[in-house]
């Protein structure tokens, strides 16, 4: 039985703070580890202590470090919403974390997707719907799945999304995506719709899921020969990449990408010039050393 702190606490997230279901989940995963650990240890949250904190967090070690360090923000959080002048996990810091890339794919392999994904059959159809869409505007998978048919404004090519926090944001749709989407709406949704208003449908006239998107998507990497490294995510990653490859200003890429901080988005920044040292060092005559 949840500890009735955590209770208020995941209610407070859910309805005052307005997260998302999965976020909320996130939480309440990363807070029953550390009452497991409170209970295998004869602890209540009442009594917790910063060196119990230390412990818990040194329990996480078989987890990777950017694993162990969420699980001490919900539980860092946790504490704060108890009592936001005295928490006991205030000091404890989380593992150090090693900087970790986003993987874009090239636009080679974009373009092996694309034409992987591409048929005339329903789910064909579907899929190059929505890897266009997600490509083309760098939508996470849970806004992707989340639209609606009136949050499309084909003649002026803008879709809405709502992100995190419910969060809504504008973003350009280019003629492509627009064209596969409008392919798929008449020929497979229209049949299938009744009263949905959902953009994108599963075979029974339902919302798709994320997990039914997941596998459209890793159906067509697997025809692509790409396998594993696609991701919903990964075709964010590459919308954004190749934005700032393109030219694109990075404030217009944090906006399109729906960042609150344009810190969130410079890490692509490390990607495109990542690449730009790779073409260097291939093809300038001075770029290395002589041996």
């Amino acid at each position: 039985m949840a500890d009735p702190s955590i209770h208020d606490f995941l209610n407070h997230l859910a309805v005052e703070r307005s997260l998302s279901v999965n976020t909320v989940a996130a939480y309440r995963r990363d807070l029953a580890k550390f009452e497991a650990y409170l209970d295998s240890h004869s602890l209540v949250i009442e009594n917790v202590q910063e060196s119990d904190i230390a412990g818990f967090l040194a329990s996480l070690g078989h987890l990777a470090p950017a694993s162990a360090g969420r699980t001490l923000v919900a539980v860092r959080r946790l504490f704060h919403f108890r009592n936001p002048t005295e928490s006991p996990a205030a000091s404890i810091r989380p593992p150090k974390l090693g900087l970790r890339l986003p993987k874009a794919l090239t636009i080679a392999e974009m373009d092996l997707l694309l034409s992987s994904a591409a048929g005339e059959d329903p789910s064909s159809l579907r899929t190059l719907a929505l890897i266009e869409l997600l490509y083309g505007t760098g939508a996470r998978i849970s806004e992707a799945i989340g639209v609606d048919l009136a949050d499309i404004d084909g003649s002026e090519g803008i879709i809405k999304y709502r992100g995190k926090g419910g969060k809504e944001r504008l973003v350009p749709v280019g003629a492509p995506a627009l064209s596969a989407i409008e392919a798929y709406q008449v020929r497979v949704r229209a049949p299938l719709a009744g009263k949905s208003r959902a953009l994108f449908l599963n075979a029974r006239g339902g919302r798709l899921t994320r997990q039914g998107a997941w596998l459209l998507i890793g159906a067509a990497a697997e025809g692509a020969g790409l396998g594993e490294r696609v991701t919903p995510h990964a075709l964010r990653h590459s919308f954004a990449t190749h934005l700032l490859e393109g030219g694109a200003d990075i404030r217009s890429v944090q906006e399109l990408l729906g960042h609150a901080s344009v810190a969130t988005t410079q890490i692509y920044t490390l990607v495109t010039i990542d690449r730009l040292r790779d073409a260097y060092l291939e093809a300038h005559p001075r770029a290395r050393s002589k041996r």
